[in-house]
């Protein structure tokens, strides 16, 4: 059901203005432009804001959400835009409220190891700050550089290390968040344990910017471990690949990540970076796993023992990575995009021993959808990254049917193995559909219902995650 909004007056302009000042609300068409898709590259899910909005605090956000409600206007959340399942796409036009001016840590605890930072700082720069006091945030979406806190919160954001450390809801103690109704409370606390009420700032993250705005973070810090290594493990199939991380977790050995990229997607990247790597042009695939530890010896023990895993799995070469692996990984979804600014990413997840039953699938997928598609993922954690490439030039409608009814054949298999659809890069608006196709209608009730008691008016980033109805 389509939702009935009220535009943007001159009258709601002018107080805007009065909120966070003329220069920090634009209508300018360049403006509008820029802020009508987030990651999306398909024109078909484009949608321009009558306005963008650049509060500079918790109180101007809170201002802007009052009013909102006053007019019934709207509101799209947005922090980088870095996201990829048009979450922060104004799917009904309104006011976009953007975060980047929110962007100070504004407080450092060494001692106590915790962090309290606006919704728009980066992710990259929390890490820095962290790594100075010899810290380590856990959170690491392999948009680190370019993404936000705020943002990494709403879409439960995962990443690389989320095998050892869990994902971003893992990592915050409290939120303070602008309710759909322009309140402004602080949920969570600074504790290790809690059976206070109900958990509402765990209701909040992955919740897509639909039950409020996020505007700062109290994030966990932990030490950094001072011994890691890198280790390339070589495969000449997926199955044997895919194989080796129940057996590492089984083995004790630890890992903060394991990742996996195809042959395929090794090749394009290794061409979209210039760069040579070992038994590329061979035709086989990488697992990369991260170990990290407090004793040298663990550490030397546990590479020993990685690589004994590794070559009984079936492993053809074993060889520890440099910054060329790391930058190899984290540039694929540049690759990608090099080729096709309308490529789709999947990231479904499966229970680790579902990893090859899912995986055994997908070729006839390719065939059945005429799909060119490369493949990288997190095997530590079940969470698979199908990336459909537009490379025979269809139109943005065509591509949109095409991954719709490959959208229609793939999920209900990966739910019939105990999947998800989503591992960490949400539903948003472009998978809203298959999601309500594939969530049990008591589940989807749920989550209505916590929808339309927090958020009246519908105004919090409707079209997002579920339709109210």
């Amino acid at each position: 059901m389509m939702a009935t909004f009220n535009p943007v007056t001159p009258e709601l302009l002018e107080k805007l203005r009065n909120v966070v000042g003329d220069k920090y609300v634009k209508t300018d068409e360049d403006y509008l432009t820029a802020y009508q898709t987030d990651e999306e590259g398909n024109s078909i899910y484009f949608r321009k804001p009558e306005v963008v909005v650049f509060p500079g605090s918790t109180e101007e956000v809170a201002a802007i959400v009052k009013l909102a409600n006053e007019y019934l206007v709207p509101l799209t959340p947005r922090s980088a835009g870095s996201g990829v399942a048009c979450g922060a796409i104004p799917i009904y036009h309104g006011i976009v409220v953007e975060l980047e001016r929110m962007n100070k840590i504004l407080k450092f605890d060494a001692d106590n190891m915790y962090a309290t930072c606006q919704t728009g700082v980066l992710t990259g720069d929390l890490q820095a700050e962290a790594r100075k006091h010899n810290l380590l945030y856990a959170g690491d979406p392999s948009s680190a550089e370019s993404c936000q806190i705020g943002g990494n919160v709403a879409n439960n954001a995962g990443g690389n290390k989320a095998v050892k450390y869990g994902t971003t809801r893992h990592q915050i103690y409290s939120l303070k968040v602008v309710t759909p109704t322009g309140d402004i409370v602080t949920l969570g606390a600074r504790l290790q344990k809690c059976s206070t009420g109900l958990c509402l700032e765990q209701l909040l993250a992955g919740s897509e910017g639909i039950l409020g705005i996020i505007t700062e973070v109290t994030v966990k810090l932990r030490p950094l471990p001072p011994y890691s290594f890198n280790m390339v493990c070589v495969f000449k199939s997926d199955e044997e690949a895919f194989a080796l991380p129940n057996r590492i977790l089984k083995a004790g050995i630890d890992p903060t990540s394991i990742e996996f990229m195809d042959n395929e997607a090794l090749q394009l990247t290794c061409k979209f970076l210039d760069m040579k790597m070992p038994h590329v042009d061979d035709g086989c695939d990488y697992v990369i796993v991260t170990v990290e530890s407090f004793n040298e010896d663990d550490s030397d023990r546990k590479m020993e023992q990685l690589c004994d895993l590794a070559e009984a799995n079936g492993s053809i070469d074993e060889f520890e990575a440099d910054a060329r692996i790391w930058k190899l990984r984290k540039q694929f979804a540049e690759a990608a995009r090099s080729v096709d600014k309308m490529f789709q990413t999947e990231d479904f997840v499966v229970p680790l021993d579902k990893i090859p039953d899912i995986t055994k699938q997908l070729p006839e997928l390719r065939r059945k959808y005429d799909l060119y598609c490369v493949t990288v993922a997190h095997i530590g954690d079940g969470n698979i990254h199908v990336l459909p490439l537009n490379n025979k030039g269809l139109s943005p409608e065509e591509w949109f049917n095409k991954i719709k009814a490959f959208h229609h054949d793939l999920f209900p298999r990966v739910y019939a193995l105990g999947g998800k659809m989503s591992g960490e890069h949400g539903i948003g608006f472009k998978k809203l559909e298959e999601f309500e196709a594939c969530t049990p209608e008591g589940e989807l009730k749920m989550i209505r219902a916590i929808k339309k008691a927090l958020d009246p008016n519908d105004i919090m980033n409707p079209g997002k995650l579920v339709n109210v109805g």
